[in-house]
């Protein structure tokens, strides 16, 4: 995997917008109270409270005992959830989507936060959320490893994936998102509690249909082939479909505050995280 890019992602940092809660300690507000620096509201003592969080001022002025309630720090723990199935073997797919975890996992060691790359088929293979560039340079050798095989159910991935990660965190799915609509878009509602990134990947052949006459197609996932004539008419209708398919995405996304890309194989992967970068995704430092 070329890593050039990795020194042009310095100038940037993640960012995130909804609160965080996961069970490491470190630099993000999470949704949890106890002995954080930032006070947030008061409530009423009950027993078992820990004693020294009494604020005896409010005491002396109202003759009950109240408990100061903070939003503890936490640590921002990033999961890219990585397609791996057969369709992403096609024109370098997977080693331009391996490029853009890489590039998510460097900006999250960057800042000394844990991440997790998990690929997924017809079943989500998770990987363990840990920090440092240890970790970063075998998560670039297994995804140099990795060939893309078999089909995909990302319904079924969404829901594991929700059955094992239980708090809140920066969600980053990479996918071609050649699925049906519907599993697409209900996925994203299962995934959308996260602070969720949607990433499409696709060749500019398959952008555009950059075929004409009679051609033979070969699903990479079922292997099945398919003998058709390819005309402009029928060119206009595939982009016609796949227009409507990417905005029902979109709308999806931007329903449940998730951010949606689309990125060709063909645009440079630094360009890549600038066109997230104007998006507010990751920003400046």
């Amino acid at each position: 995997m070329d890593t050039e890019f990795f020194k042009e992602l310095e100038r940037f940092s993640l960012l995130v917008k909804k609160r965080v809660s996961t069970a490491y300690s470190g630099g993000r507000k999470s949704l949890r109270f106890g002995h954080g620096i930032s006070p947030v509201g008061y409530r009423e003592y009950r027993r078992g409270d820990d004693f020294k969080l009494v604020d005896w001022k409010v005491y002396g002025r109202t003759e009950k005992l109240y408990i100061r309630e903070h939003e503890e720090e936490r640590s921002l723990v990033v999961h890219v959830l990585l397609d791996g199935s057969g369709s992403m073997g096609y024109e370098g797919k997977f080693a331009y989507a391996s490029r853009l975890a890489a590039g998510f996992a460097y900006l999250a060691t960057l800042e000394n936060e844990k991440y997790a790359i998990s690929l997924f088929c017809k079943k989500l293979y998770p990987g363990e959320p840990k920090r440092g560039r240890r970790h970063l340079f075998q998560s670039i050798d297994y995804l140099d490893s990795v060939s893309p095989h078999g089909g995909t159910n990302l319904k079924s991935i969404a829901d594991q994936f929700e059955s094992l990660v239980t708090t809140t965190s920066l969600v980053v799915l990479i996918s071609d998102l050649l699925s049906e609509t519907e599993e697409i878009v209900s996925s994203i509602y299962r995934l959308s509690r996260h602070d969720l990134v949607v990433i499409s990947v696709l060749a500019p052949e398959e952008v555009d249909l950059r075929f004409g006459g009679d051609m033979k197609f070969v699903d990479l996932e079922t292997k099945k082939p398919l003998v058709t004539r390819i005309t402009e008419g029928e060119r206009k209708e595939y982009q016609r479909k796949l227009q409507e398919h990417n905005s029902r995405i979109a709308a999806t996304c931007n329903q449940v505050g998730a951010d949606f890309f689309r990125f060709s194989t063909n645009m440079p992967i630094f360009e890549a995280f600038s066109e997230m970068l104007t998006r507010a995704l990751i920003w400046k430092t």
